[in-house]
Parts: C-alpha cells; sequence; structure tokens
C-alpha cells in the first residue's frame, strides 16, 4: 500500500504519517517512511533522538550521492536514467519502530538551475519506492504534490490531507485535493486532526460536503500528544493516547480500502 499524507503546515501531518507507518510496521508489513517535508521531523516521531536526527543527509542535499548518479562529466549535462535501488538499501535509516526511513529534502521546481539533478534523483527514488517496490510505503509531503511526477502519483493507493477546523487549512486542503485530481490520485480523503469539539468536527464536514471533497476520519485532540511533543519525546510510546487509538482504526481503514 502506498499513502500519501499531506496538508498545510502545523495541522499534524507528520503525526498521522508516522503514526500510520508505525501501526502498518506493528502488522508485520514491512514499512518504508518518506520524509519528503522541506521541514522534515519524521525522524523524531519515529523514535530517534534528535542528535540521530540531525545526522541524517538529506537525498537532495547528498551531493556526492547525487552527483555519482547524475554526473557526465560535461557541465550543464546530467543523466536522468540510473538505478535507485541502492539508495533504498545504503541510504535508509532504521527507526526504533521497526519502519524504515529515508529523508528526501526540499526539491525546488524544475527550472531552478543547479537543483536540477537533486530533483531527477528524488523523482527516480519517489517513482522507485511507490511504482516498483512490495513494502507499505507512507510519505510525510509538504502542502502540494510537486514532489511527485505524474506517473508515480498515478500509482499512489490513498492520498490523506491532514485538517483542522481552520479555514485556511480547509482552503489548503481544496487546492491539494485538485492539484492530487489532476496529477492522477483517485482516492483522495481529509482527515480531521485535533478535534477538540463536535462544532469543529461540523465545520471539515459542511466545508467538505460543500466542495465534493470525502472525509475518512477525525482524529481527537490528546493532551499526551502535545505534553509528548513538549518534552522531546515521540507520541507513539503514549499507549493510552486516543489520538493514535483513532489513528490505529484510520489504519485498518486504509488497510480494508485496498483489499
Amino acid at each position: 500500500m502506498k499513502i500519501a499524507v499531506s496538508g498545510k503546515g502545523g495541522v499534524g501531518k507528520t503525526l498521522i504519517a508516522g503514526a500510520l507507518a508505525y501501526f502498518f510496521a506493528k502488522k508485520g508489513v514491512k514499512t518504508i517512511a518518506i520524509d519528503a517535508d522541506p521541514s522534515p521531523n519524521l525522524a523524531l516521531t519515529l523514535g530517534l533522538s534528535p542528535a540521530e536526527a540531525r545526522k541524517i543527509v538529506p537525498i537532495s542535499e547528498n551531493k556526492e550521492l547525487v552527483e555519482s548518479k547524475t554526473d557526465t562529466g560535461y557541465s550543464g549535462v546530467f543523466r536522468l536514467s540510473f538505478t535507485v535501488d541502492d539508495i533504498v538499501r545504503d541510504y535508509s535509516v532504521e527507526t526504533p519502530f521497526g519502519v524504515n526511513l529515508i529523508v528526501m529534502g526540499t526539491v525546488r521546481s524544475m527550472g531552478s538551475g543547479c537543483t536540477c539533478p537533486a530533483n531527477a534523483v528524488v523523482r527516480a527514488l519517489l517513482r522507485h519506492l511507490v511504482v516498483e517496490r512490495d513494502e507499505a510505503v507512507v510519505l510525510d509531503m509538504e502542502a502540494g504534490v510537486e514532489h511527485i511526477g505524474r506517473g508515480t502519483a498515478q500509482h499512489v493507493d490513498i492520498m490523506l490531507v491532514v485538517v483542522n477546523a481552520n479555514m485556511k487549512s480547509l482552503e489548503t486542503a481544496k487546492n491539494i485535493h485538485e492539484l492530487a485530481t489532476k496529477a492522477g490520485m483517485k482516492q483522495v480523503f481529509l482527515v480531521g486532526n485535533k478535534i477538540e469539539n463536535d462544532t469543529q468536527e461540523v465545520v471539515i464536514r459542511n466545508f467538505a460536503v460543500k466542495n465534493g471533497l470525502a472525509v475518512l476520519s477525525f482524529v481527537p485532540f490528546d493532551q499526551t500528544v502535545v505534553e509528548a511533543e513538549m518534552q522531546g519525546d515521540t507520541p507513539l510510546q503514549r499507549g493510552k493516547s486516543e489520538a493514535l487509538r483513532a489513528i490505529e482504526q484510520l489504519c485498518e481503514t486504509l488497510t480494508a480500502k485496498n483489499t
């Protein structure tokens, strides 16, 4: 199963992505988590310490790796065809929860000069992970689908757009839904997160109905998650968390949709 998780910054999509990867791995499914957010934090959610997370060099910033894949020896000319299966083997990081993590790093537009080789490597790696491999893959993405080319997007099983009851979050979700649909993603759902009361749930449901969006799940606001993050811990260690129970149920729902 290939799951992409997106949403406006601050809505809690990294917790959703990390917890889903954790629960897939807990079910005995070999799982790869991909941090494709410009501000990568998935390593911390998956149980790595801040010091361990800082040691991870994002793929797009690994100059030696990018050059080894794309360099032709001619200035301004780089290879577009190369193997990437060794990147998964050599650059994925094993986390305490049994999930292998790959940090992609920031990728700008294809027209931004020197970042083109990094783009080529990241896009090839994403295609390899989504299209060619059998593991469960969970992508923690920025607020859009810029990392994923059309051919890769069509192989993502489900896009989850995480929202809260803030109108800016919902409008961003509407834009993401439009981009994802145009890119070929066939199943795009909203997931309401940090829900404190029925009023917030109603706001999200009404917005979804008005704009032709589908809501798949709601995750309640959970003080234990806030406290864990304040202390620099991963919320995944808080076994009695209501939010984690809701995400575990979301994992079951996604599994059922893919069978």
